[in-house]
């Protein structure tokens, strides 16, 4: 079982925790870091643009991506442009559609010709992927996230959506395929294996797989036992 930094896919922290944010950013095997307002609003972060400018202060030599928070698509572009404007190594997270269902589509192609690299984001459909190729640009780099643990969540395999989604963006030698939304270690080895280039890892999961990848099940089970008999005893059972 390979280790995180020798799997054959780039690991992006995804989180708002500032000190997480950083201390992973240092990590070899952390090769990006994504963000988003839920998470933002998790962290108690009040205000977006300072969060941001200091994150980036450090964060200079890894991609990262912000996302816009507006909902009509004016605000959205003048969101995105003063976004993509605080450093060469930011993605601008532009959402498939806003609130009312209304395709995001037209606002990607415009930022696109314009050259603003992107990520697009809460994409869990086929057709939302396909339409998104139709109008990013072959030279400048962008990254389509597809939420591989959403559509799961539903009963639905992701796997062979991944695979058609890798397809769809075959031609378009700057884009990245990457796969979000992970709940467990396992889906880090499954979004390598559907030929994804990038996979999204909540903090969380990122301290479990560092623990746990590739460990001996035996050594899992007896480490599983301490932990049961140690919480028994600490909490004073007695029959």
């Amino acid at each position: 079982m390979p280790s995180l930094a020798e799997l054959k896919i780039k690991i992006y922290a995804d989180g708002a925790d500032q000190a997480g944010i950083l201390d992973l950013y240092r990590q070899p095997y952390i090769q990006g870091l994504t963000t988003n307002p839920t998470l933002m609003k998790k962290a108690g972060i009040a205000d977006y643009e300072a969060f941001a400018r200091e994150i980036l202060q450090t964060v200079t030599a890894k991609p990262i991506s912000l996302e816009v928070f507006a909902d009509e698509f004016p605000e959205m572009r003048r969101q995105a442009r003063r976004i993509a404007s605080w450093g060469r190594n930011v993605y601008v997270k532009i959402p498939i559609t806003n609130t009312r269902s209304e395709s995001s589509v037209p606002l990607i192609r415009e930022l696109a010709a314009e050259g603003v690299q992107l990520n697009i984001t809460a994409i869990l459909t086929v057709e939302q992927v396909r339409s998104v190729a139709a109008v990013l640009q072959p030279q400048v780099p962008s990254v389509v996230s597809v939420f591989a643990g959403r559509i799961a969540d539903t009963g639905v395999d992701p796997m062979p959506l991944m695979r058609t989604a890798g397809d769809l963006l075959a031609g378009l030698p700057q884009t990245e395929l990457l796969w979000a939304s992970v709940r467990e270690v396992l889906n880090i080895l499954q979004a390598a294996q559907s030929g994804c280039q990038i996979v999204t890892v909540t903090h969380d999961v990122l301290a479990k797989a560092a623990k746990l990848l590739g460990m001996d099940l035996t050594a899992l089970s007896l480490d599983t036992v301490k932990m049961f008999a140690h919480d028994a005893a600490a909490a004073g059972y007695r029959l």
